[in-house]
């Protein structure tokens, strides 16, 4: 294949669309409009939110850049459903470590070639890659901006 680095740059491009889509839906809202459900009975947006950013934090080690910067927000937005724990982060709390990791992740990508994003990611074996090479990096970068669109939906849907 000779496009690879087309198709990264591609990859990379709807990546930081997604996440200037989530910044801008983000930065408008409230501490109170963040406790909003997206529907009825379901999951509210800082809820959301913090789910997104947990992930997010995920994709450091996963890529082999860098150790988690917020390995706690599991429990809270990954581990458990919405609403029950006590002791949710603030909005103000999630905001930042948003801000944080999705800086700590383009700072990453920036550094990254082309044929860095065709090496294994760190949850998969080396036996298991040997297999299935498609299990790359490159592959967690489309699948996680993928997730952050979905959950991009079910924001808006929440706002209106």
């Amino acid at each position: 294949m000779a496009n690879e680095g087309s198709y990264v740059a591609l990859g990379l491009k709807v990546w930081k669309n997604q996440i200037e889509r989530a910044d801008k839906l983000f930065a408008t809202l409230s501490s109170e409009d963040v406790l909003r459900e997206i529907a009825p009975g379901r999951n509210r947006l800082l809820y959301l939110w913090g789910h997104l950013t947990a992930i997010h934090d995920a994709m450091l080690p996963l890529l082999g850049l860098r150790e988690r910067l917020h390995p706690e927000f599991d429990v809270t937005f990954v581990s458990n459903p919405d609403k029950s724990r006590a002791g949710i982060p603030s909005h103000e709390e999630v905001r930042r470590a948003w801000n944080v990791v999705n800086a700590e992740l383009w700072r990453g990508f920036e550094k990254m070639s082309w044929s860095d994003w065709l090496q294994r990611h760190s949850a998969v074996s080396e036996e298991d890659f040997e297999k299935d090479a498609s299990r790359n990096r490159f592959a967690i970068l489309l699948s996680r901006t993928n997730h952050l669109s979905y959950h991009l939906g079910q924001a808006v849907l929440g706002l209106k």
